[in-house]
Formats: structure tokens, C-alpha cells, sequence
């Protein structure tokens, strides 16, 4: 027995040392980018807590959740966009001339400077058009706390972009310490909350939500520039060729994104329509199922980009796609293992986040519930998220676009069906039926791309 245990452990050793190094590399990322998730979402996770101790399930909760949904939604668009196509440029703009890449980032710069302004702009003057016509069931309370707060949260879109653009230069140098300040926002609430005095209402949160992301944007732009050495300066002109076909692929690419990320203040208008406190309710449940997302779909997205961008970059096609095979389903197995063991640990969970204060534990059985219908999502959404790697390292950002559509499509007839029978659950059930249908839209892409090209190497 003692022969057959070692003849075992000495073959999972050679297994080890002779994986690919395109596997050790991705490893080694996702490593990093869940640590630095988990240590930033505990920071989330605090101030989740301090949030509810204070307000609990309440009119000023209500309100910051519709208005920084509504507020960030395009901005956050935007990034997320943004992110997918300029980590990739950034890995082939490596040979360049750092003249050359100094000019781009500062046009860059210019370009997330004017698009902010001008999209605190149009919030200023449609935001009673919006609460008009997409709160109008809610509470005058919450209503009224939700102006107010719009006024200052409006402007944060710069901050937003700009910290996206220097984000995307850190991960193309597969430097993942963005990810890591990604909490800086939330540590900067946690401790505002907590120092406000009790009769500080929105105030605590408004100030600690734009000087967190003013600090996140900051530090980002001094640590790009000590590791990929490139100085830049904002640029208000257009001269760099680079900026074009960047604004090409984030064009053909925004359509779709804008759809997924509308979801939220999809579920945000048809959730204020429930009862008081909805919002509130989902609004806990999300940002404890933010944590299991981010650990596990940040951290593969992030990890597999500038390795798939790289490995295309050497000409080898049919390995990234393989390899992108592979860290899909790794990862989609991840996802259900997590899923279960979450939705055990739910109730247990909920109440040692929240249950304090004026957080009831009538409130804990309604956020657990809302929790657990969120898990369906969990390990779908892990393995999309690396087929969308490959895709974006292989600029099919249209095949992307097209998926995405039709996901959102599927939702958007799902939830107003769902939420009006399910409530709150609705939300959470027409979110999954969204990321099952992309990936399996998706991974029949790969699959057939994949095919494809194997019968016509063969031929």
C-alpha cells in the first residue's frame, strides 16, 4: 500500500511540473486576483455591515442603492467595455515607442474627462424626468433622499472612467493590484459611516463614496505609471492612431454591454414597484453575491486576458482556444461547488453580516431567500466570463455584442414576468436564465470555431 501511495504522489508530482506554462501562468493570476478580490470585497463586506447597523432595511438604503445604480450604470458600461478592449492593445502596444503610448494614454485621459462631465450633465438635467418616470411607486421619501444624493454622485463618472484606463494598463503588465484598490472605495464608506454622527443620514455615504473613488482613481494612475514607465498628460485632441481603433472595437462592443449592464436598473424599477424595503432586500443580497462573482469571474477574466492576448499575439490560435476551453469548464465547475456550498452557509452568512442594529432577523430570512435564488447565476457567469477573454483577445467584439443582446433580451421578457409572480426572486432568476443563455450561445461559438479550424488544417 505504501509502494502504491508513492507511485501515486510521484505521478500528481510530474503532472504538476509538466503543465503547460500557459496553465502556470493563468494559475499563478488567478492566485493573486482572488486574493486581492477577497481582501477588497471584505472591505465591501464591512461596509455592508456598518450600513445596515445604521440604516437597516430603510428609505436612505432605498435611495443610495437606485441613485448610485442609475448614476454609474454608463459610466460603469463604459469601464467595462473599456477594460475588455484596451488590455489587450496595451499587450501588443508593448514594442512601441513609449512617446507613442504616452500620447494615446493622455488622449485617453482627455476622452474619459469630457465623456464623464457630459454624462453628469445629462443627469442633471434629466434626473426629474427619471424619478418621474422610473420611481414613480416609490416612497416620497426615498424619492426625495435620491435627488438630494444625485447631486453630488453625479460627477463620480470621471472618477470611474479614469480609473478604468489606468486599471487596464496594470493587468496588461498582468499586474493585478487594481483589483486589490478596487476596495479602496468601500473602506473609505466603512470608515465614514461609522466616524458620522447618528443624525448625519446621506451625508456619511454621499462624502465617503466620492473621496473613496477620487483616492482609487489617484493611486491607480501613480502605479501605472511606475510599471509600465509611460508619463502621460491629459490630451483634449484625437491624433493618435491607436485612439481610433480603440474607439472602433469599444463602439461595436457598447451596444451589447449596454444591454447586460442595463439589467440592473432594469431590476431596480421593477423592484421599486414591490414593497418598501425591496431594494433594500436586493440590494444586500447582491452585494454578498458580489463577493463569490468577483472571487471567482474577476479573478479568471482578469487572469486569462493578457494570456490569451499574449498566446494569439505568438500566432497560436488553436492553443488559446484550448486552453480557454479548458479554464471555462475549470471554472464552471468551480462555480456549482461554490454555488452549494453557499446556498447551505445562506442564512448563517446573512445574519453575521447584517443582523445587528436595526437589521432584524426578519430581514435576514428575506435577504438569505433573495441570496439564494442569485447563486443560479454563479457558475454560469464564472465560465462566461473566460470565454469572453478569448473572444475579446481575438477581436470578435460584434460576435460579443450579438450573444450579449440576445441574453438581455431573454432577461428583460423574464423579469417582468418573473418579478410580478416571484417578487424579489424574479430579479434573481431572470438574471441566471441571462448568463445561461450567453454561455451556452458562447461556448457553441468556441466549440465551432475550434472545429472549424481543425478541418481546415486537415485539409
Amino acid at each position: 500500500m505504501v509502494s502504491a501511495l508513492r507511485f501515486q504522489l510521484t505521478r500528481w508530482r510530474e503532472r504538476v511540473l509538466n503543465t503547460h506554462p500557459d496553465h502556470a501562468r493563468i494559475a499563478r493570476s488567478l492566485a493573486r486576483v482572488s486574493a486581492f478580490v477577497l481582501i477588497g470585497k471584505c472591505a465591501g463586506a464591512l461596509k455592508e455591515m456598518a450600513i445596515a447597523y445604521k440604516y437597516g432595511v430603510s428609505s436612505i438604503v432605498d435611495a443610495y442603492q437606485f441613485t448610485f445604480s442609475m448614476v454609474n450604470w454608463l459610466p460603469t458600461t463604459l469601464l467595462s467595455v473599456a477594460g475588455v478592449v484596451l488590455v489587450p492593445m496595451f499587450v501588443n502596444l508593448r514594442a512601441q515607442k513609449k512617446d507613442d503610448v504616452a500620447q494615446f494614454v493622455g488622449e485617453l485621459e482627455g476622452a474619459a474627462l469630457v465623456s464623464g462631465f457630459l454624462v453628469a450633465i445629462v443627469l442633471y438635467l434629466c434626473w426629474p424626468f427619471v424619478m418621474q418616470h422610473l420611481g414613480p411607486d416609490a416612497p416620497s421619501t426615498t424619492r426625495d433622499l435620491s435627488r438630494e444624493m444625485m447631486y453630488w454622485l453625479a460627477p463620480t463618472g470621471v472618477l470611474t472612467l479614469g480609473a478604468g484606463i489606468y486599471a487596464a494598463r496594470l493587468q496588461a503588465n498582468e499586474k493585478h493590484v487594481n483589483t486589490l484598490l478596487e476596495g479602496l472605495p468601500a473602506a473609505v464608506i466603512l470608515v465614514s459611516v461609522l466616524v458620522a454622527s447618528p443624525d448625519a443620514g446621506l451625508v456619511s455615504i454621499v462624502f465617503g463614496t466620492v473621496v473613496g473613488l477620487a483616492l482609487q482613481m489617484l493611486c491607480l494612475r501613480w502605479l501605472a505609471g511606475r510599471t509600465d514607465g509611460v508619463s502621460s498628460r491629459v490630451r483634449l485632441s484625437m491624433r493618435s492612431p491607436h485612439l481610433g481603433e480603440a474607439w472602433l472595437s469599444m463602439r461595436t462592443l457598447m451596444v451589447g454591454q449596454i444591454a447586460i449592464c442595463f439589467a440592473g436598473p432594469l431590476d431596480q424599477y421593477l423592484v421599486a414597484s414591490l414593497e418598501a424595503g425591496s431594494n433594500s432586500t436586493l440590494g444586500y443580497a447582491n452585494r454578498v453575491l458580489a463577493l463569490l462573482l468577483s472571487v471567482g469571474a474577476m479573478a479568471a477574466a482578469r487572469a486569462t486576458l493578457p494570456i490569451f492576448t499574449d498566446i494569439r499575439r505568438q500566432g497560436d490560435v488553436r492553443r488559446a482556444r484550448r486552453t480557454a476551453l479548458f479554464w471555462a469548464l475549470a471554472t464552471l465547475a468551480a462555480g456549482l461547488v461554490c454555488a452549494l456550498v453557499s446556498w447551505f452557509l445562506a442564512p448563517t452568512a446573512i445574519a453575521v453580516l447584517f443582523q445587528r442594529g436595526a437589521f432584524t432577523p426578519e430581514d435576514t430570512v428575506r435577504v438569505a431567500s433573495a441570496f439564494r435564488w442569485g447563486l443560479l447565476q454563479v457558475p454560469f457567469y464564472f465560465a462566461l466570463m473566460v470565454v469572453w477573454q478569448l473572444f475579446a483577445s481575438e477581436g470578435r467584439f460584434r460576435l460579443v455584442t450579438n450573444i450579449s443582446l440576445l441574453a438581455f433580451a431573454v432577461k428583460a421578457g423574464a423579469s417582468f414576468v418573473l418579478v410580478h409572480l416571484f417578487g424579489v426572486a424574479g430579479v434573481q432568476i431572470s438574471l441566471a436564465l441571462m448568463y445561461v443563455t450567453a454561455f451556452v450561445l458562447a461556448i457553441s461559438m468556441l466549440l465551432g470555431s475550434s472545429t472549424s479550424q481543425h478541418d481546415s488544417e486537415m485539409r
